[in-house]
């Protein structure tokens, strides 16, 4: 998630701002030598390819904040968000590609920066190849598993993620279903929310929202991210030179980069990304080929699948566009926990619209619920659709929601496993929606306008 912030460090780079200004900018971050002595590395492909990893660095955040946002307990000098973004050779798109922390992964022949001991390859999870050996043994464990060559590191913490979304005004995020973490303290309803630095913060951080885990918040990064980038480059950020220095220094404070990344190329990123939009944008993470891959010593790993993601990391090495598939449309469809096809909805009309009741059952049909095809007259006008559900199928009733965000969900309790519907006169249409079962991973591309929320939102 502080991943994110680094990208905004490119974003902001110098549209119409000025080679003075980036000068400071490139003064102002502090350096890593982070590909020293590097040996047998990968071909260099075509694009730039770039390591966003995000550290912990909560030591720097004030008690009172700590307390607020649920970020107890003691920092550590360790990784879990880490993406590599691909830049296009012609500067026209982003590709985002998740790495989870738990991956399985074989760290090359390195010295223990803590130990000082040389160890030979040996497994690990992925993000404790930073503990072990800081960003040059991160570069490397990556390189080696993706065989894609990095051309440049850039490192991030919640410091800085939080002070750049408050500079920004917030950034604006959608959730067809409520979420809530008691881990982290997020607590958003279904609908639009904008969310400031701290309770940004939350939402890229957690973990128990859903069934999906990391998995899960990787998928909210990403759309995090891409809202992030619509802001940005809509907000005049990149043309206001005080808002662009009020936000650069906001970033600076905590970003960590190789001794290469400097004023050129931020010169040349910030050129390439006046005309940058969301759909510019496409996010995956890497294909999981097995969840819990148990590794003697290590406990629970994600095995990756060897054939989908040297197919993907071939793509990124050939700088070919991941979403080829379909055109630029957008939103994506909704992820939801429990298959449609196993969801009961009966639909009520609580309109004075005559046959509304109807069209919604044959929607519903259509993107895969089990209408009843029964539809019925509600006793009473309602200004609100809502859903009214036993909360054993709460999990249904939360996947209902999220094909017609904003409803309200009512628990009766004894009203058994049918759904009831009452389609309110604040009814504008059935979104569709995607089953993802936690148990078997699939990896989809999105792009940013896909995930970003929509003007009517």
């Amino acid at each position: 998630m502080r991943a994110v912030t680094t990208l905004s460090v490119v974003v902001l780079a110098s549209a119409g701002i000025g080679h003075a200004v980036v000068t400071s900018l490139d003064a102002g971050i502090a350096r890593i030598d982070a590909f020293k002595d590097m040996k047998n590395r990968p071909r260099a492909g075509h694009g730039m390819n770039v390591l966003l990893v995000g550290t912990d660095g909560r030591d720097k955040i004030s008690e009172r904040d700590r307390r607020a946002f649920r970020l107890g307990g003691a920092p550590c000098h360790c990784t879990d968000t880490m993406m590599i973004v691909h830049i296009s050779e012609n500067r026209d798109r982003a590709t985002v590609v998740s790495l989870p922390r738990d991956s399985y992964a074989e760290t090359p022949e390195h010295v223990d920066q803590n130990s000082r001991k040389r160890h030979g390859p040996h497994p690990v999870k992925l993000n404790a190849a930073y503990a072990e050996g800081g960003p040059q043994l991160t570069i490397r464990t990556v390189e080696n598993m993706t065989h894609v060559k990095i051309d440049h590191y850039l490192e991030v913490d919640f410091t800085s993620f939080m002070k750049t979304v408050d500079v920004l005004g917030g950034v604006k995020v959608c959730t067809p279903t409520p979420m809530k973490d008691s881990y982290t303290g997020l607590d958003l309803p279904a609908g639009t929310h904008t969310l400031m630095g701290g309770q940004a913060l939350q939402y890229v951080r957690a973990r128990h929202v859903d069934g999906a885990s990391d998995l899960g918040r990787m998928k909210r990064q990403q759309r995090f991210l891409a809202a992030l980038i619509e802001k940005t480059t809509s907000s005049g950020v990149l043309l206001n030179p005080i808002r662009f220095r009020d936000v650069t220094r906001a970033v600076l404070g905590s970003v960590r980069a190789d001794e290469g990344f400097g004023t050129d190329e931020l010169l040349d990123l910030g050129r390439a990304m006046r005309n940058f939009s969301p759909s510019s944008s496409e996010f995956t993470t890497v294909p999981i080929g097995q969840l819990n891959y148990q590794v003697k010593g290590i406990g629970s790993t994600l095995k990756w699948d060897p054939a989908k993601a040297e197919k993907l990391f071939g793509s990124v090495r050939d700088d070919k566009p991941l979403a080829v598939d379909r055109p630029h449309r957008g939103p994506a469809p909704a992820p939801v926990e429990v298959d449609p096809r196993q969801i009961r909805v009966q639909v009520a009309n609580g309109t004075g619209t005559v046959g509304l009741a109807k069209r919604v059952d044959a929607a519903l049909t259509a993107t895969g619920f089990a209408a009843t095809h029964q539809p019925v007259t509600a006793p009473a006008h309602v200004p609100r659709t809502v859903i009214s559900y036993d909360p054993r199928w709460d999990r249904s009733a939360l996947s209902l929601a999220a094909a017609l965000p904003g409803s309200e969900l009512r628990a009766v309790p004894g009203q058994g496993p049918l759904l009831k519907l009452t389609v309110g006169a604040d009814f504008r249409n059935v979104h569709q929606v995607r089953f993802e079962d936690p148990g078997q991973p699939e990896t989809h591309v999105v792009r940013g306008n896909e995930v970003v929320c929509s003007g009517k939102a």
